[in-house]
């Protein structure tokens, strides 16, 4: 394939995913391995996760195997932690090693647990694509970190963790105008409320009514943050679903 068709053939990949993202999944699927990473190799981080989440397990995990190590870890880290723990299944034990080395700590015993997780548990509908900046940084760097995301990626809130990833605080995004950019985002963050993945969806439904919030943090039993639960990702529940049906009758 010659560059020009090459690239022209990433940019209607990109678009398919984009738009039809499980679409795309499954007519990627039907192709070869080579050829499937032919197609997706060169594209962002954030689109090629859209095409593996929905993609058959066997398959995502073939794609991803032959990617070089780091951009192989970088994606395993943000899909979501259902699909990244079938496809963790999928490696082999030498591969599951290299890729460890290249992972949190936290992460990978998340992934070794995300299969006993009840499926309406926190740590099944987490996301772990979320941005997080240390106490000392300076708020001028957490700044230059969110412009270079595109502008439907822009998180409400970035977090604040501890030299070993334990969560300190949140700010706000919407907050950063108030604060100088030499401000220490340590000093301008301000406390968090949290779940456990072990905490289940009635439970995080109270804690986004009391925290009045759209998305709380998730850590683990030492604090380290995990991921994000967003309200949206709950489940809707069976008394949302009556009304809804009888305003929609």
């Amino acid at each position: 394939m010659n560059s020009p068709m090459h690239a022209l053939a990433g940019v209607i990949t990109e678009k398919f995913i984009l738009a039809a993202p499980q679409e795309a999944a499954r007519a990627l699927a039907s192709l070869a391995t080579h050829e499937v990473l032919l197609l997706i190799g060169p594209l962002k981080a954030q689109v090629v996760v859209a095409c593996l989440n929905p993609m058959d397990p066997p398959k995502a995990a073939a794609v991803l195997r032959r990617l070089p190590l780091k951009q192989a870890s970088y994606i395993l880290a943000r899909l979501n932690v259902e699909q990244a723990a079938k496809l963790w299944k999928e490696f082999s034990t030498p591969y599951r090693e290299r890729l460890s080395s290249a992972l949190e700590p936290a992460f990978v015993k998340l992934l070794a647990e995300a299969n006993s997780f009840a499926p309406d548990s926190v740590g099944r509908l987490m996301h772990t694509d979320f941005v997080s900046v240390r106490t000392e940084a300076k708020l001028a760097a957490l700044i230059e970190r969110l412009k270079s995301l595109p502008r439907k990626k822009l998180p409400a809130a970035c977090y604040v963790t501890g030299k070993d990833g334990e969560l300190k605080g949140v700010i706000r995004t919407a907050e950063l105008a108030f604060y100088t950019p030499q401000s220490v985002c340590g000093s301008v963050m301000n406390p968090a409320e949290f779940l456990h993945p072990q905490d289940g969806a009635e439970k995080a439904r109270k804690a986004f009514t009391e925290a009045e919030t759209d998305s709380l943090p998730v850590v683990n039993e030492k604090g380290v943050l995990l991921g994000v639960l967003l309200k949206e990702a709950l489940p809707v529940t069976a008394e949302k679903t009556s009304l809804w049906s009888r305003l929609t009758k």
